[in-house]
């Protein structure tokens, strides 16, 4: 029996062991050197600056790792491929070039490690010495038919910038949007482009918009846009109103015109677009003078008498000649 128990601890010790052996071992790593979270160059245009990467390996086995650069950072290894032996570390310089056309200020870039199958990033954060600008713009506007805004954030500076904003939408009887400046999920390096948009998802069903942004970033002047759309419910009813609407304004028109006053009898222009005719006098504008009083028969038969004589005198005058 005491045979039996120790043929059944020793299979469980070997378990043990057996288990023990398969455990995985611990990954490699890719740091940069003294424990640093990320590396930190800075220099002005035309510098080369020099860091080291560390490698290690807690395995039991040789490891190859294959070093590149990522995100155009120019870097130069003291060797592309490395082995480093078996719970090893090995630190491996490198150096950046900041070419003479880098714009002062923030860039970022990587260090890529590859072995076995998996790859280890590190960042690298460059800054460039010189003079900074803060510079953003919004650009491409545009509010489509169910309301969603589009627009486009572009850094026209040096530096990072971590844009913000906020959209207010005008109709014609006040304010129909009003949304607060908020942080975007996002950072813009220099001269990056980023088209986002905001949906609206109740925009009004018949108005007329005009929507403002405003896009503000830390150390940049304010940079604002504006969007219009003239929203109109789609369907026959509104066809059919839009057709009487244009008929409504035809007649008032033909009315309006046959309503103008014309020229004055015996005038050669008329009065000029938006002006009334010239003020008649006031025997013109009274239409049922008075009639004369009755003739007197007396005055009528002296002058019939002046009259006669005056034929005589000129016939007799006539006779002569």
């Amino acid at each position: 029996m005491r045979g039996a128990w120790a043929g059944i601890a020793a299979a469980a010790l070997m378990g043990l062991s057996g288990t023990a052996a398969a455990a995985p071992s611990p990954a490699w790593t890719a740091t940069p050197a003294a424990g640093r979270p990320y590396v930190y160059l800075e220099g002005p245009a035309g510098s080369v600056l020099e860091d080291t990467l560390s490698l290690t390996n807690p395995g039991a086995k040789p490891l190859t790792v294959r070093l590149s650069g990522q995100g155009g950072t120019p870097l130069a290894f003291a060797a592309r491929t490395v082995t480093v032996p078996a719970r090893t570390r090995a630190d491996v310089p490198f150096a950046l070039t900041v070419t003479a056309d880098t714009a002062p200020g923030e860039h970022r870039g990587a260090v890529r490690a590859e072995a076995a199958g998996r790859e280890v990033r590190v960042a690298v954060h460059l800054r460039v010495s010189g003079p900074s600008l803060a510079a953003l713009t919004v650009e491409k506007v545009r509010l489509d038919g169910s309301g969603t805004l589009h627009y486009t954030l572009v850094n026209r500076g040096n530096t990072l910038l971590a844009p913000r904003l906020s959209v207010r939408a005008e109709g014609a009887f006040g304010t129909v949007l009003d949304r607060p400046a908020r942080a975007l999920p996002l950072t813009l390096r220099p001269g990056e482009r980023i088209t986002r948009s905001e949906p609206w998802s109740d925009p009004p069903a018949l108005d007329s918009v005009t929507v403002h942004l405003r896009a503000t970033a830390p150390g940049a002047a304010p940079a604002t846009a504006r969007a219009e759309r003239l929203f109109l419910p789609l369907g026959p009813p509104v066809a059919v109103a839009g057709v009487l609407l244009a008929a409504a304004a035809v007649v008032t028109y033909r009315i309006r015109r046959r309503a103008r006053p014309g020229p004055e009898p015996g005038s050669d222009v008329g009065p000029g677009p938006g002006m009334d005719p010239e003020p008649r006098s006031d025997r013109d504008r009274d239409p049922d003078p008075e009639p004369d009083p009755d003739p007197d028969p007396e005055a009528e038969s002296r002058s019939a008498e002046r009259s006669g004589e005056r034929q005589m005198t000129e016939a007799t005058a006539g006779a002569k000649r």
